[in-house]
């Protein structure tokens, strides 16, 4: 994750920061000067109104430059329940913005536009989920529930463990029990199965940026590449992570194009990913072989400035949800 610097930049800096990305239609000289001034109306705001930004890696790159921190869901939420500020406003998709409500109940978090759902975490709901784990159960009492934290927080609540992607593998090694169903990504769950002698029962969703990618549109990057390193994402399926050189959380493939010695990598996931390492990492290319997330890109700095205006859309959670998807979430830390 990142600091904020605390010096916002001129529209020509940003001009110049952004031909980077190669998309002179979205960064043209004249909106970098609505950046810009958007850019100093919230740094301003969020001084006034006790707040921080947190921005998962998919955001839009503009997003960045107003945001405390820029990481992955979870490390997002647990910064939140970290900071001094009251107000949290976090730039990403709906259940990202509950999971930092649930480690931060005491404080008002606020999401730019309540509209940013996410397809994977609607592939479930609680009371679909209870009528499976009580049925598989009749058949294994031992049956422990280990829910992906892209999950809402209703879900969160009726998990026995929580997992991301890059401790997903471990959590299930940890748990006791030699029957899982993993919830609700069948990807993950995939994956978590080849690392793992335990019976995985996989519930049936995916993220529909992720599932479509093929791997036919790597290996048409790697026939004009041959010496580009592959970083795939968990949530994408098994034909592509089976041709990837390394496979890793969001988080794991910034670690790894930093400190790896190739100077060219294909990254396999949401688009915004590659905005961010091409921003942060300049002196190494990186070619994307992905989809964007219709969800993540509804956070806009206009939204983002709308929420801090006006106090919405508040995220809203009772204390008994909170604290029954905080356990799930902190037996996941306990044991990954």
């Amino acid at each position: 994750m990142q600091a904020e610097t605390g010096n916002a930049k001129d529209s020509g800096a940003l001009f110049e920061q952004f031909t980077v990305l190669d998309q002179p239609n979205l960064y043209s000289r004249e909106r970098c000067d609505d950046i810009q001034r958007l850019v100093e109306e919230i740094t301003q705001l969020k001084r006034e109104k006790d707040a921080v930004i947190l921005a998962h890696n998919y955001q839009r790159p503009e997003i960045f430059e107003v945001a405390d921190f820029v990481g992955d869901s979870l490390e997002l939420a647990k910064r939140g329940a970290q900071v001094e500020q009251g107000t949290i406003v976090f730039c990403g998709v709906h259940f990202m913005a509950e999971t930092a409500k649930i480690l931060s109940p005491e404080k008002r978090v606020l999401i730019p536009d309540s509209n940013a759902g996410c397809s994977l975490a609607e592939s479930v709901n609680a009371e679909s989920l209870v009528d499976m784990r009580d049925e598989l159960r009749q058949q294994y009492p031992d049956l422990v529930v280990v829910s992906y934290v892209n999950t809402t927080a209703e879900v969160k609540a009726v998990t026995d463990v929580c997992c991301t992607s890059s401790n997903a593998v471990k959590v299930v090694e940890s748990v006791d029990s030699n029957n899982i169903l993993f919830v609700p990504d069948e990807n993950l769950a995939a994956y978590v199965a080849r690392h793992t002698s335990k019976n995985i029962i996989a519930w049936e969703g995916n993220c529909y940026v992720h599932h479509q990618i093929n791997p036919e549109q790597i290996e048409e990057v790697r026939r004009a590449r041959p010496d580009i390193r592959v970083l795939a994402h968990p949530e994408c399926r098994k034909d592509v992570l089976d041709i990837a050189d390394a496979v890793l959380s969001t988080s794991g493939m910034m670690k790894f194009a930093r400190e790896d010695d190739a100077k060219e990598f294909l990254v396999v996931t949401e688009c915004g990913m590659s905005d961010r390492l091409l921003l942060e990492i300049p002196d190494k290319r990186f070619f994307k072989s992905c989809q964007l997330c219709k969800y993540m890109k509804m956070i806009t700095l206009e939204g983002t400035r709308d929420a801090l205006v006006e106090g919405r859309d508040e995220i809203k959670l009772t204390a008994e949800l909170c604290d029954a998807a905080r356990s799930s979430v902190e037996r996941m830390f306990e044991l990954g």
